[in-house]
């Protein structure tokens, strides 16, 4: 058994395969913990709560800094990264350049949004994101004369890396178009640095490889994000000017995080994730560590899979496996139907499309992975 699954006993990861890993991970027992004590501090502290609730905010805020190596920088933070694309969308000059740059590999949350912007008159041009070695170049063609570039570190469907991000946020700035970049697949399973994206906006969350559980988005802002006024805007952007004046005339703004602040959460999904990011700290998680062990895991996942010889499944074997993030998929037009076969048998994936999807996590044993890929070769046989 792998060591680190004793730390996750409430999940019986250890009795369990569950190869969803690049969408809901396992939490790891302290998270209860800390659902626990925010359920303490608000019977002790009844509305007085609030600071020791700001201060796990600003642990997760510190934990965002560390995962993208840049100390001190503002960080907002949503239950979900929806609200963070909303409150960024509604400050882009979208009236004087109704263009936005995406791809059609993008996950729903952008998928959705703005395909339904599209269809209320803002010019969305969406790229094929393949070839991905070329994605970002195409994106640099198309920045000029848009507001902004939408475009995922990680694809979601298949965890392929894009590369050329610092690039293209060159070109966005040279062209006067802002740069989102969708980290939610790339942090927790590989390093990721703000380096050459020193002024792009990076979402992401902890739903998936950080092990936070829901609840838990945030927002990397640049420097220029100081200059921008969010028309979707809530209550919390002006918390410490409550018992200022509030007459007619323009909405003023803080500097910093709070500036594209939401209104009243649940602070709860806070303390979890205090309580988990210490965890990994204490555990030694770092983003190197992690990746290593993702790299380990879906080497070992394509090799026991490529010993099947399976006729009807395939993988990707021309791009090497360093390409990929945290998870492999494997290409069937029976995936969605494996995928079910796989849960009868007790093997938890999923499946987008065509591709079926094995995610492993940093508490699984070889074991129990080489395990996972026999079942498979059993129910594709049938």
């Amino acid at each position: 058994m792998n060591a680190l699954a004793e730390h996750y006993s409430e999940f019986r990861v250890s009795e369990r395969l569950l190869l969803t890993g690049h969408s809901h991970q396992a939490w790891p027992d302290v998270g209860r913990e800390g659902q626990l004590e925010a359920w303490q501090d608000a019977a002790e502290h009844a509305d007085l709560k609030w600071e020791r609730a700001f201060a796990k905010a600003e642990r997760l805020r510190e934990g965002v800094r560390q995962l993208l190596d840049d100390p001190g920088a503002p960080v907002a933070l949503a239950p979900n990264t929806h609200e963070l694309v909303l409150r960024f969308l509604s400050a882009l000059p979208l009236r004087e350049r109704p263009k936005l740059v995406t791809t059609d590999g993008e996950f729903h949350t952008l998928r959705r949004q703005l395909g339904r912007l599209g269809e209320d008159g803002l010019e969305v041009v969406r790229l094929p994101a393949r070839p991905v070695e070329s994605l970002a170049n195409r994106l640099a063609d198309e920045a000029p004369g848009a507001s902004a570039v939408l475009v995922s570190a990680v694809l979601f469907e298949d965890s392929r890396i894009v590369p050329g991000l610092a690039a293209l946020a060159e070109a966005c700035g040279g062209a006067g178009a802002e740069l989102l970049v969708d980290a939610y697949h790339a942090l927790g399973c590989l390093p990721f640095t703000v380096a050459g994206l020193e002024r792009a906006w990076i979402v992401g969350g902890g739903y998936k490889y950080l092990q936070l559980g829901e609840g838990n988005c945030f927002m990397h802002l640049p420097p220029q994000a100081d200059e921008l006024r969010p028309a979707i805007t809530g209550w919390y952007a002006e918390f410490d000017e409550l018992h200022a004046d509030h007459g007619p005339g323009a909405t003023p703004y803080p500097r910093g995080s709070m500036r594209y602040a939401g209104s009243t959460y649940d602070p709860t999904s806070h303390y979890r994730a205090a309580r988990v990011l210490d965890f990994f700290d204490e555990q030694g998680l770092t983003p190197e560590r992690l990746r290593e062990s993702y790299l380990h895991q879906t080497r070992l996942l394509a090799g026991r899979f490529d010993e099947l010889g399976l006729a009807d499944v395939t993988r990707d074997r021309e791009t090497p496996l360093e390409a990929f993030a945290g998870f492999i998929a494997f290409e069937s037009e029976r995936a969605e139907e494996l995928s079910r076969l796989l849960l009868d048998e007790g093997v938890v994936t999923d499946s987008r499309g065509r591709r079926l999807r094995f995610g492993p996590a940093p508490y699984h044993s070889d074991e129990q992975l080489e395990t996972a890929i026999e079942r498979f070769g059993r129910v594709t046989r049938g």
